[in-house]
Parts: C-alpha cells; sequence; structure tokens
C-alpha cells in the first residue's frame, strides 16, 4: 500500500509540473500610477480577462511627446486613433522599441489592422507582434473570441535582446496588396495571407479600416514613425 501510494505521488508530481511551470510564468497586471490616455484622439480597449479583473485602459499609461507615442502598460490592449484608416491595397507601419523587459518573460509588441466597431462587444481586428526572443505571432479578436491565426514562431529577421536589460527596436509592417494581407517585420516577410482566408463571417470584416498598436502587458515601450502609406 506505502508503495502505491508513493508510486501515485510521484506521478501526480510528474502530471503536476508542467501545470505549475506554465501557472509561474503568467505574471499578474501591474497598474502604473498615473495612467490613462493623454495622447489626442486616441482611445484603447484591454483584453476581456483583464477587464473581468477589474483592470481599465486607466490602469495604463499612454501618452504623446512630440512624433513618438510612450507606452508604460498594465493590462494587455489595442489603442488606436479613429481618424487612422486605411483601405485598397496599403502599407502600414511602425517602429517599436521596448528598453528593457519588465517581466519574467518576454512579451510582444506591433500593429493591428481591419479594426471594425472598436470599443464595442462586436469590435474586430488582427495584429501582427513581435517579441524581443526573435519570435511573432498572429492573432484575430472577434468580441471576445480570440483565434490563433499564426502561433508563437522564430524569424531571423526579428531582433533579439542579449539580456533582459538590453533594448530591442523591431519594425513592424502589414502591407495588403493584389490580394494578400503580408506582415513585414525589420523588411522581411514573416507571414502571408490571402484576403479570401481572413475575410468573412467570423473573420474580419475587411482588411480596410482601422489600423492601431497592440500589444502585451507589463510593458515599457515607445511607437515612433506610426503610418500609413497607399500601394
Amino acid at each position: 500500500m506505502r508503495v502505491f501510494c508513493r508510486t501515485a505521488f510521484v506521478i501526480g508530481l510528474a502530471v503536476l509540473a508542467p501545470v505549475l511551470s506554465i501557472a509561474g510564468q503568467q505574471d499578474a497586471d501591474r497598474a502604473v500610477a498615473g495612467g490613462g490616455i493623454t495622447a489626442p484622439g486616441w482611445k484603447g480597449e484591454v483584453d476581456a480577462q483583464s477587464a473581468s479583473q477589474g483592470r481599465s485602459i486607466k490602469d495604463s499609461k499612454f501618452e504623446q511627446k512630440g512624433d513618438t507615442y510612450h507606452l508604460a502598460i498594465g493590462p494587455a490592449a489595442v489603442y488606436w486613433n479613429p481618424s487612422n484608416t486605411a483601405s485598397g491595397d496599403y502599407t502600414v507601419k511602425a517602429t517599436f522599441t521596448e528598453a528593457k523587459m519588465t517581466s519574467g518573460h518576454p512579451h510582444p509588441m506591433g500593429l493591428f489592422i481591419g479594426g471594425s466597431k472598436l470599443g464595442t462587444p462586436d469590435h474586430s481586428l488582427m495584429y501582427c507582434t513581435a517579441y524581443r526572443d526573435g519570435t511573432f505571432i498572429v492573432r484575430r479578436f472577434n468580441g471576445n473570441n480570440v483565434t490563433q491565426v499564426m502561433r508563437k514562431s522564430p524569424n531571423a529577421a526579428i531582433k533579439k535582446a542579449a539580456s533582459p536589460d538590453e533594448s530591442v527596436t523591431q519594425e513592424v509592417a502589414w502591407v495588403v496588396k493584389s490580394g494578400k494581407a503580408e506582415c513585414q517585420i525589420n523588411g522581411a516577410s514573416v507571414a502571408s495571407f490571402e484576403k479570401a482566408d481572413i475575410v468573412g463571417p467570423g473573420k474580419l470584416e475587411s482588411t480596410d479600416g482601422i489600423y492601431g498598436i497592440r500589444v502585451s502587458h507589463n510593458m515599457d515601450l515607445t511607437v515612433s514613425n506610426l503610418k500609413m502609406t497607399k500601394n
């Protein structure tokens, strides 16, 4: 009986260990003092999970200094200016700089396109974001539904920080042209999608729409050179 109990205990630890490891990586949202959006014309919304835990956009700070946006982020969120829209064939890009890693593991930063009904329960958008460990991810939001369009993947074009205290800069872009939407990071294509595969019921309403910033939680970064050009 003792042997059985010990065996069961060991098996239980083996099963539980990966769960504990994953749980240990989930750092809680911080609340940034003096938070809120002060950049003229900009709006923001935190992820549904953070909102359900009582977090709001006021738990982060989003401000503008000259042509650069300074973000001190608590809960993960999207930020947009309703006047920033793109349609037809276009390129949207921006430069993201994270001075250092402010949590126990890397978090992503990047751009979204196709934003519609933002700030409502029926919002939709698709984003491409880069991590400081040389990987990227593509996801889509449809209300509270999150779709993993492309899993977190490495790419040689994405810059890696040598240490948690090292600054890292990534240029992230969406290029919509000839029936495709392509995510480019540091000038290299990392993912490309046919419009027919990403637009439709339960997907994007269109690749036309508002574009903006997507950032994960617990990050300090700047965003510069945000612009849209027609292709």
